[in-house]
């Protein structure tokens, strides 16, 4: 066994963003929105329906009339099967390794005048809870991951004419993290790795929104680049064999979450038809390599753990979607939307903390005006994954994920 393959796959702490969201891809989540969900989020950029265009497209604010207080949030439910599994280390590949998780979100846009809007938004951007079992046979390259990250958005619109407006603003990112590995498994230790690490990055969003003509209006928004510095400890223990290397060590690791461009067009074909199509494009080639750097080793161990390099060689995608709404009566529109969603990983590079492939995703939605001033947005969308590789020199099998997420948001406007 490579003596680094234990060490590189443990202390990336990064590359535990995995996505257990319903709709996104690499280490991305899209459960920012019910209203959204329910269309698939081909029309992310230019529906502009609700408050939770802040984090869509923040140039759609222009288009509420009043102020608008949008809250809500998503349960995920996740499954992985794993089949051919084989490897060095004895143990078990049950599969159950994503707990039911819950992303909440909630936004606040109001107007200034009769051009400018102003919001603040808080949101889930990226983040997991992956538990594999204590005897999983891939243990030596992950075993518990925790990644939670927070997104605040202060934001302002401004509508240029009838026709053109645009949407900045900042965003303000918390993140924190723990996992977990035993890399000494295949020689039948429980000697077990355990890395925490948190950091503040900063970065923002822009956007414009153009009414084509009466019917059409399109949109383009950019989400830019967050690089993160993350500081904590790296604890060794149950290394009886490496004398004075067990202890809690410094660990710091940088790394930049892409960024992407999202553009989609919104149809309004009549008074019950209205029809959305979106791209988005993300840039994971970002994700080359992770280099992890660890402070206080005793000299026997610096040259070889004090600097590590994990290799990810991720790709580009653009993942698209389309999606219509009907307007069933003056109450209820009904919704429905399918999102094609390619990995940036392979079978080559594929990791059991990111065992993603590509995707897709049916998603069904309705919203119900119960009051004029009283939304309620329900959503359901069902993920499905080809199988996919993974492929270590110490443990290989084959994964297959899928998932159900419903989401549940309610809109006050006053």
């Amino acid at each position: 066994m490579n003596r680094h393959a234990w060490l590189k796959s443990s202390i990336a702490l990064a590359v535990t963003l995995a996505a257990s969201g319903v709709n996104a891809n690499g280490l991305s989540i899209n459960e920012q929105s019910a209203s959204g969900m329910g269309t698939g989020f081909a029309g992310r950029s230019s529906s502009a329906e609700d408050a939770s265009t802040l984090f869509g497209n923040p140039a759609g604010m222009s288009r509420l009339d009043r102020t608008e207080i949008s809250g809500g949030f998503a349960t995920i439910f996740a499954e992985t099967d794993i089949d051919n599994a084989q490897g060095f280390a004895a143990g078990s590949n049950d599969g159950d390794m994503v707990p039911n998780a819950v992303v909440p979100f909630g936004y606040l846009v109001t107007p200034l005048n009769d051009r400018w809007h102003a919001g603040i938004g808080i949101y889930a951007p990226f983040g997991v809870i992956s538990d594999y079992e204590d005897a999983f046979q891939g243990r030596t390259h992950g075993l518990y991951s925790k990644v939670q990250v927070v997104t605040l958005q202060p934001t302002l619109s401004y509508q240029i004419n009838d026709r053109v407006s645009v949407g900045f603003g900042p965003t303000i990112n918390r993140i924190s993290g723990k996992l977990t590995s035993q890399p000494l498994a295949a020689l039948g230790s429980n000697a077990e790795v355990n890395i925490k690490g948190d950091d503040t990055g900063y970065g923002f969003n822009a956007g414009v929104l153009v009414q084509v003509t009466d019917q059409v209006r399109w949109g383009l928004t950019y989400h830019s680049a967050i690089e993160f510095g993350l500081e904590g400890r790296t604890r060794f223990s149950g290394f009886g064999t490496f004398p004075g290397l067990d202890g809690s060590y410094d660990a710091a690791l940088d790394i930049t979450m892409p960024e992407s461009v999202d553009t989609s067009i919104t149809w309004e074909m009549d008074d019950r038809w209205t029809l959305y199509a979106g791209g988005t494009w993300t840039r994971w080639s970002r994700l080359d390599a992770i280099e992890v750097e660890n402070g206080g080793l005793l000299a026997p161990y610096q040259p070889t753990f004090g600097t590590i390099e994990e290799d990810m060689q991720w790709d580009d995608v653009v993942s698209w979607a389309v999606g219509a709404a009907y307007q069933l009566n003056p109450q209820w529109v009904l919704r429905a939307g399918f999102t094609v969603d390619p990995s940036p990983t392979n079978d080559t590079h594929r990791t059991v903390r990111v065992p993603v492939s590509d995707r897709k995703v049916f998603s069904l939605g309705a919203g119900w005006d119960v009051t004029p001033d009283l939304t309620l947005d329900f959503a359901y969308s069902y993920l499905r994954e080809s199988e996919g590789e993974i492929n270590y020199a110490d443990y290989s099998a084959d994964f297959r994920n899928s998932a159900h997420g419903l989401a549940t948001q309610a809109t006050w406007r006053f």
